[in-house]
């Protein structure tokens, strides 16, 4: 049993020391903590080259600084509803593109990433025009039907209704559209992870 207890005590031993974090570990999310505050910064338009900036800070940093960078970077890609996003998102692959130095691979996934993420916009667009039109029709038959029937009333609380529905079912378009295009995207940004790691 003693043996037994032995053996208990170094995988616990070990364990707390898995725990703690070494000195190195500790820099290292530093620097991957000052990475992705370059990259913000980089995005807010602060700083003008992220690899002007990576190039003037000590060479042993840069892996991790430049880790860092690029975490901030893919998640700051993702599937965008107005202009504002659209120009983010762009940013961040400009960014991906700089560090990678242009490399052809990074550079086509970049592009591939900006397509789905163009073809996302349109597609949901597209949804939304059909739904609309469906509960349209939908309520314009209702009306008529009321229109036939004597004594009826509440057109105005038919018309709440239909437009509650009309955004309800868009909401669940939408969940599922962007579930499968942030599936894509997901891939994209693993892709990128791996070239540049």
């Amino acid at each position: 049993m003693a043996e037994i207890k032995s053996t208990m005590d170094l995988v616990m031993e070990r364990a707390a020391r898995m725990g703690r974090a070494s000195d190195e570990e500790l820099q290292e999310e530093d620097q991957r903590k000052e990475g992705m505050k370059l990259a913000a910064d980089f995005l807010d338009e602060k700083v003008e080259s992220l690899m002007t900036a990576l190039a003037e800070l000590p060479e042993e940093k840069q892996v991790c600084i430049r880790s860092g960078m690029v975490d901030t970077l893919l998640r700051n890609i993702f599937l965008h509803r107005d202009e504002m996003g659209k120009e983010r998102t762009e940013k961040a692959a400009q960014g991906i593109r700089e560090i990678s130095g242009n490399a052809g691979e990074v550079g086509s996934i970049c592009v591939e990433m900006q397509t789905i993420l163009g073809q996302y916009n349109q597609h949901r667009e597209q949804l939304h025009q059909q739904l609309e039109e469906q509960i349209r029709m939908q309520y314009e038959q209702i009306m008529a039907q009321q229109a036939q029937q004597a004594g009826m009333q509440g057109g105005a609380n038919l018309e709440q209704i239909l437009e509650a529905k009309v955004d309800e079912e868009l909401g669940k378009m939408e969940a599922e559209l962007a579930d499968q295009y942030n599936q894509a995207l997901e891939q994209y940004k693993g892709a990128i992870r791996e070239r540049l790691s």
